[in-house]
């Protein structure tokens, strides 16, 4: 009986031991988890770190060389854009001065023909006057004093307001032609007035030689076409083009 109680007493003791091993077992291997955990962790970061790093030194070198690229003049920048424009403004200038140079130095027409063009153009615009207010008159309503519109009861069948219709577009484009002619016709006179009647503006600088009165309009044509600031053949060019 002594024997059996000792080698069951052994067996608890050597279980206790076991159970001991296994609990120091257990704390070593959740021990392990822990730090691998922790190193992970920390490995995460600084990888995070590093990316920020990485992104925030690009960014600057992105900055850099947009700075070299304005620099070196690949894209301009807001003063070389001013000096551009500077430059655009000194060159209109600078052209507009030797423009005025040239027609110093070229004789215009006399005083007699400025007069005899003159009366052509005053002759024009009277013509124009007249037919303008024959076109009002037309487009007026006598009754009512109002212009005519698909409304009004001079026209009562379907057809006859369509072609009422067609009519006053008509009369309307040609008021407005019209109109625009008077308007050439009024800058020819302050030409005569400035002395620049009748001067080719193509052949100002530089003259073509395209008609025996360069760098002047011949006579034929701006008595024909008063307000013209072209010679024929060089209207003829632009309208080729």
């Amino acid at each position: 009986m002594a024997k059996a109680k000792k080698t069951t007493a052994k067996k608890n003791s050597l279980k206790g031991a076991t159970t001991k091993k296994n609990a120091v077992k257990k704390k070593t291997t959740v021990k392990k988890a822990a730090t691998k955990s922790m190193k992970k962790k920390a490995v995460k970061k600084a990888t995070v770190a590093v990316k920020k790093a990485t992104s925030a030194k690009k960014t600057k070198a992105t900055k850099i060389k947009k700075l070299t690229v304005t620099k070196s003049g690949k894209k301009p920048s807001m003063k070389v854009k001013t000096r551009k424009k500077a430059a655009e403004v000194q060159d209109t200038e600078s052209s507009a001065a030797a423009r005025a140079k040239a027609l110093e130095s070229i004789k215009g027409y006399s005083k007699k023909d400025l007069e005899h063009f003159k009366q052509i153009i005053l002759d024009k615009q009277n013509e124009i006057i007249e037919q303008l207010q024959n076109l009002k008159d037309q487009m007026m309503d006598p009754t009512t004093g109002e212009y005519i519109n698909e409304n009004s009861p001079y026209s009562l069948h379907m057809a006859e307001q369509g072609t009422d219709a067609m009519e006053r577009e008509k009369t309307f484009l040609y008021a407005q032609r019209e109109n625009k002619f008077l308007g050439y016709l009024e800058d020819a006179l302050k030409r005569i007035d400035a002395g620049t009647y009748g001067i080719c503006i193509d052949c100002i600088e530089k003259p073509q030689h395209l008609c025996p009165t360069c760098p002047l309009v011949p006579k034929a044509r701006l008595e024909a076409v008063p307000h013209s600031q072209l010679c024929l053949p060089i209207k003829q060019k632009q309208e080729k083009k």
